[in-house]
């Protein structure tokens, strides 16, 4: 159901109005739904019901504190890349034992930081990492648990830059050296092999590239036994796309019936790490228009968001549906939404056809994944309040950055 809807011709969520969320908490600000979260995270884990499974939140895709409580109330665990997203799930109120730490760059204190909090997993991306994590393990007196990334070389069909799964992707370890690596782990004193990994991609929106990428999975985790290395668990990763502008991506009833199908009798736990299927439909980027430009060639809406508030059009040319949370009559023109950062690159969508006047509200749809996630302080601009709906309370979760906070811990030199 979607929890962005119009009443009374005013663009809500859920029972709240958009317009009075601008009112109290200014713009651009990003508005979230916590029934829309909760059902994501509730239908995704409905269809492993039955089958020994963890749903692994991609904690990279929105690490907001008061969405991570959410879905660790839930009972979900989390995919971390980093020793702060580490330290953000615990403050958040996760369970250590739920997470799992991929990413190909671990540094020794991040992974220090993780086996002192006793973590689910290590996914672990290369050679070099397996034989540092040991020699880390072995000075604090621990056994790390692994899973190995490996790379099935399958095409996600999807932007290259959010493509992980081919072999000139940095992700993972060749498919035809895993056999190798792990007799290399089963080896090592301080390394315990818990699992195989594989994660292919990001907006996936075909079921095919996710099975073959099992497919090719299940047969290591079959040729691993033969050497007498058995796998407690299979992460298959996350990459389930939404729609932004018509896609269709599989449904979470239809992934997990065709996975589990794949599973067949082997008694293995499933991990998934699902990020933007999650988050991203329910949250939007509110904003406001500062100034109409017409130009003999095009028509601009100056709005307050911009690139840095949201990236992923500047950076992936990406499509985020507009809405003006209430409807003008009147005629209409097309306009190219752009913000005011001083890049040509700096735009939220082109050729909209919309009527507008300054001051209008304007919701950039399909905002919950990677946008504040990605957010900056580009052109020293405070980054944006967030706002959580729940029915119709509104909660403020983050609050709006002031100038003074951007160079609080900048020194200047004395002359």
């Amino acid at each position: 159901m979607n929890p962005f809807i119009k009443k009374n011709a005013v663009l809500h969520a859920e029972n709240v109005a958009l317009s009075d969320i601008a009112q109290s908490y200014s713009t651009p600000c990003y508005v979230y739904s916590k029934s829309a979260l909760t059902n994501a995270y509730t239908n995704f884990s409905r269809g492993f019901i039955g089958c020994d499974h963890l749903v692994c939140f991609a904690v990279k895709a929105n690490p907001s504190l008061a969405i991570l409580n959410l879905f660790a109330s839930l009972g979900a665990g989390f995919d971390i890349v980093s020793g702060g997203e580490l330290a953000r799930v615990l403050t958040a109120g996760g369970d250590p034992r739920k997470i799992v730490f991929s990413g190909v760059g671990k540094t020794e204190q991040e992974m220090e930081a993780a086996l002192d909090a006793d973590i689910l997993c290590f996914n672990v991306e290369s050679e070099s990492e397996l034989r540092r994590l040991n020699q880390v393990a072995e000075k604090m007196g621990k056994v790390a648990p692994i899973s190995l990334r490996v790379n099935p070389n399958v095409d996600a069909k999807t932007h290259p830059y959010i493509s992980t799964g081919l072999k000139n992707n940095k992700f993972g370890v060749a498919y035809e050296e895993a056999l190798n690596i792990y007799s290399q782990a089963a080896a090592m004193k301080n390394i315990a092999i818990h699992g195989v990994d594989c994660h292919i991609g990001s907006q996936i929106t075909e079921l095919s590239p996710f099975l073959d990428a099992f497919d090719r999975v299940l047969a290591l985790v079959d040729a691993l036994a033969q050497r007498n290395i058995h796998i407690q668990h299979i992460d298959a990763g996350g990459g389930i796309g939404i729609c932004y502008n018509g896609e269709t991506p599989p449904a979470f009833d239809v992934f997990a019936k065709a996975m589990r199908e794949k599973l067949g009798a082997r008694k293995i736990k499933l991990i998934f790490e699902p990020g933007r299927a999650l988050v991203g439909n329910a949250g939007l980027l509110l904003t406001k228009v500062e100034y109409l430009k017409h130009t003999e060639t095009k028509n601009f809406a100056i709005v307050d968001a911009a690139m840095n508030d949201l990236m992923r059009p500047a950076l992936y040319d990406a499509y985020h549906d507009i809405q003006p949370v209430q409807p003008r009559i009147g005629d209409s023109l097309v306009y190219e939404i752009v913000g005011p950062v001083c890049e040509s690159g700096d735009f939220l969508g082109h050729d909209r056809e919309l009527a507008l006047e300054e001051g209008d509200l304007l919701a950039i749809m399909s905002a919950g994944a990677y946008g504040m996630s990605m957010a900056s302080n580009y052109n020293t601009r405070p980054r944006a309040a967030e706002v959580m709906v729940d029915g119709d309370q509104c909660h403020l979760i983050r609050k709006r950055e002031v100038i003074a906070d951007l160079f609080s811990s900048e020194i200047v030199l004395p002359p």
